[in-house]
């Protein structure tokens, strides 16, 4: 029998098929689903915020941000087997869950998101293989490395699989 391992927010963990991993109430954060289709390893990390570095403290909790927290499950990947070679990842969240007036900055959170995810993954050179992100409502994911699929539900929404 299979388990499906949850991740908390700003969490990441590691499985072995034919057990999967979820996390719940992805709004702003995006979902990294990362996979290596030979050995069947994965992962799922919950990124709340791009970047590291744009926080005091920034590296209490490195599962938190983009640029920390994607190469953490890489590495935690790589340790049970995986290569990074062959690895490739999906992703999923990054709404903009509140309209804000002006050009703070704060509403746009997930977009950027979204968008250090992408830029992370680029660098460590995992294609993307799909994406469901953007949009104003949250999601709730399940990642199985066995066969990479990605399951996205959305409250009022038919779930996908990408």
């Amino acid at each position: 029998m299979n388990e499906i391992i949850k991740v908390g927010m700003a969490d990441l963990k590691t499985c072995v098929s034919p057990n999967g991993v979820t996390t719940l109430g992805l709004g702003s954060c995006v979902g990294v689903a990362i996979r290596d289709p030979i050995t069947k390893i994965g992962g799922l990390a919950h990124i709340m915020l791009p970047d590291s570095k744009a926080i005091r403290n920034g590296q209490q909790n490195i599962a938190k941000f983009a640029d920390t927290g994607i190469e953490e499950l890489v590495m935690q990947m790589e340790k049970l087997g995986a290569k990074r070679s062959r690895m490739v990842a999906k992703i999923a969240g990054g709404a903009t869950m509140f309209a804000f007036q002006g050009s703070s900055g704060v509403g746009q959170v997930g977009e950027r998101n979204v968008e250090a995810t992408k830029e992370k993954l680029k660098e460590l050179k995992i294609p993307i293989l799909a994406e469901d992100t953007g949009a104003n409502y949250g999601r709730t994911v399940v990642f199985f490395p066995e066969t990479g699929e990605f399951h996205i539900r959305a409250v009022g929404k038919s779930e996908t699989i990408i």
